[in-house]
């Protein structure tokens, strides 16, 4: 009975996931405006967690700018939500406090 549980929740996991992967860039080879870069994509990403909020009430925001220089945007992004997160830093002080 357990891995029958094990195997649907892993399963319907799965599907959840899936729907979460992007799909095709319409954007791709237009250039109405200047692409964003990198400090735009350390502005979007210090602000995701609220444009993610906003963006399940109102279909025209969105959290990721598809009209972006490609690896200095994400890199930017990245680092953003770092910003926000903590990264690896903050879970690294909560383990060292806890064996003092």
């Amino acid at each position: 009975m357990k891995t029958t549980v094990l195997v649907v929740t892993l399963a319907l996991l799965l599907v959840m996931l899936a729907g979460c992967a992007p799909g095709p860039n319409e954007l791709v080879g237009t250039s109405t405006e200047k692409a964003a870069g990198f400090w735009q994509g350390l502005w979007h990403g210090v602000i995701a967690p609220v444009t993610f909020i906003i963006s399940l009430f109102n279909k025209n925001v969105q959290m990721y700018e598809v009209h972006n220089t490609g690896n200095w945007y994400n890199l930017g992004f990245l680092l953003g939500m770092s910003i926000i997160f903590g990264g690896g830093a903050g879970g690294a002080a909560r383990r060292s406090r806890r064996r003092s």
